[in-house]
């Protein structure tokens, strides 16, 4: 089962891959995941690690998730202290706010971080056998070969009930949640990006969570992964 906020599991797979890196010669799939909020990204990973696992070679190495723990990676490599975790979120950028806060030395800026993320993003697909949600990581890896890129969306109420669900907010407040959250990422890719969110030629494949449960959803993403790169699979 993923761990949410299991760090010491993603610091153990870039252990493991940083030394095998210049011997590697086959490089594995990596996965990135584009979603609305409440659409059950997690939920999906979960369940696509567990099946991708089982049929990958060389399993000993397994498939890891990177959310929130790409940006504690972040912070440790900028030697921060978490309460500089916020500028890393998936928020509005201000370019002169941050490039103030630089020259004073409050805090580095946005796009220095941001330069930061997307090199550890490259690293993480590199490596591959791994499922990296958000931050852009689509376009960011839109050149690598062995990168799938997946959105994930669904019907308003179903978004609403996941996050009350998952949150235990009331629904108003799962509303505004919702709002926010899906605003922040559309401004964070639009900012440092110049892309949409909703533009689907962005996407390998969009599936609706609403449609099909998660269990369905991480099974097709799983066959067309192991079809599409048949090599990394026995």
């Amino acid at each position: 089962m993923l761990a949410i906020g299991a760090y010491e599991k993603c610091k153990q797979y870039i252990k493991i891959n940083s030394s095998e890196q210049e011997s590697k010669k086959e490089i594995f799939p990596c996965i990135t995941i584009s979603r609305q909020t409440g659409s059950g990204s997690y939920e999906v990973s979960e369940r696509l690690i567990n099946l991708l696992q089982l049929k990958t070679k060389d399993n000993e190495n397994h498939w890891t998730y990177f959310n929130k723990e790409l940006m504690t990676k972040v912070i440790e490599d900028f030697k921060l202290p978490k309460i500089f975790s916020n500028y890393i979120a998936e928020n509005k950028y201000n370019p002169i706010s941050d490039a103030v806060s630089e020259l004073l030395g409050v805090k580095p800026s946005e796009w220095t971080i941001v330069q930061k993320t997307t090199e550890i993003i490259l690293q993480l697909a590199s490596f591959g056998k791994t499922i990296i949600v958000g931050r852009g990581s689509n376009v960011i890896t839109s050149k690598l070969p062995n990168c799938f890129h997946i959105r994930l969306v669904a019907p308003i109420e179903n978004r609403i009930n996941h996050v009350q669900d998952v949150f235990k907010y009331s629904k108003t407040e799962a509303m505004d949640y919702i709002k926010k959250e899906d605003e922040n990422r559309r401004k964070y890719l639009k900012s440092h990006f110049y892309k949409e969110p909703e533009d689907p030629s962005l996407y390998h494949l969009i599936l609706n969570t609403g449609k099909f449960n998660y269990d369905e959803t991480a099974e097709m993403i799983s066959d067309i992964i192991i079809k599409r790169f048949s090599k990394s699979f026995d």
